[in-house]
């Protein structure tokens, strides 16, 4: 033997020596799901026993069981968040003890998202699967706070949901001065009160997945428990000196509907990071006032100070609504963070 042979018997072998091998575990079988709360690394997940609805939202919600599970080292990285669809191998069974894992999650068809702060580029993703983003807003008690409703308007449209205004308190204050503002984009709006008809509401929520959201103290949890008997979401009250409302709700948290279709009530908002949101996108969700910017130069943002942007040749033309125009600037205005910080204290 020679010394090289010798010496080479002692050497340490290589890192990954062992071939890997080309069949992967297949999860054909496995248990379908979405996630519905997530707590310290532990996620509730929700099998629905009825049928999908088939367009890549969440299933009805009739029927089903609530599994605990766990995310699987195989995704490494990939986030899963309330609202996700996943697939789930192990006992999915449900029950006390048992502990399932997450093995693949699915496309997601929305996804409602923020950043930190305007100029954070880091996304915060907050919910996926959702149809419909309802902004709660009081309209006295506390006052509305119209930077922040652009904002949400400005997610939701980034995100392919549908925005809905739900105004509460009406007993305290005409919403029509709040309306008025937001009808030239064309947003739906349903009003409500303590102790009020909730018909409409339901109506609107009904086979949908729905986010609430809103700033704190103007009624979401209110609202939850009116509409779910048992949701026993906690309410608080709004402090009197600041005009703010507490975070009684800590967590995001998906809740079925009675009569199908889900609600997702998150925490109470004072800050939503717009950074993320793309303003070719953001006009893309008004198709009337996109076909007239494609005559826009290029890196044209339509903002109000934007130099030869098209819409305003199209207002002076009367080929555009002005109010229109000026109530989409507001939402680029938003994005950019200068009509929320110009009106609103820090928080």
């Amino acid at each position: 033997m020679s010394r090289y042979d010798e010496e080479a018997k002692y050497d340490r072998p290589k890192r990954r020596t062992r071939p890997r091998t080309k069949d992967r575990p297949s999860y054909d079988d496995a248990a379908e799901a979405f996630v519905i709360t997530r707590d310290r690394g532990r996620y509730t997940c929700w099998i629905d026993d009825g049928v999908d609805r088939g367009d890549g939202q969440l299933p009805a919600g009739r029927s089903g069981r609530e599994v605990t599970a766990m995310k699987a080292r195989q995704l490494g990285r990939t986030g899963v968040i309330v609202g996700d669809r996943v697939k789930l191998d192990g006992d999915a069974t449900g029950d006390d003890g048992t502990l399932a894992r997450i093995v693949e999650v699915f496309p997601r068809s929305t996804l409602l998202r923020r950043s930190a702060d305007d100029d954070d580029p880091v996304e915060r993703p907050l919910v996926a699967n959702a149809d419909q983003l309802v902004i709660v807003v009081a309209v006295a008690n506390p006052e509305p706070r119209t930077g922040l409703i652009d904002r949400f308007l400005a997610a939701a449209y980034d995100a392919g949901m549908r925005p809905l205004l739900c105004l509460t308190k009406t007993d305290l204050a005409d919403p029509d001065p709040l309306l008025a503002i937001y009808r030239p984009l064309g947003v739906e709006s349903v009003a409500t009160h303590q102790d009020g008809d909730l018909t409409e509401l339901r109506d609107q929520l009904h086979n949908r997945t729905s986010v609430l959201v809103g700033h704190s103290g103007v009624g979401k949890s209110t609202l939850v428990n009116a509409i779910i008997p048992g949701a026993d979401r906690a309410t608080g009250i709004v402090n009197v000196a600041t005009g703010r409302g507490r975070h009684t709700s800590t967590n995001t948290v998906v809740l079925r509907l009675p009569d199908g279709g889900w609600l997702i009530d998150t925490p109470g908002i004072r800050s939503f990071g717009l950074a993320h949101v793309d303003p070719d996108k953001l006009i893309n969700a008004f198709p009337d006032l996109a076909e007239i910017t494609a005559d826009c130069p290029r890196g044209c943002t339509h903002a109000a100070d934007a130099p030869d942007c098209a819409l305003d040749e199209a207002v002076a033309a009367g080929k555009a609504d002005p109010d229109r125009v000026a109530s989409f600037r507001r939402l680029v205005a938003s994005r950019e963070g200068r009509e929320l910080r110009a009106s609103e204290e820090p928080t």
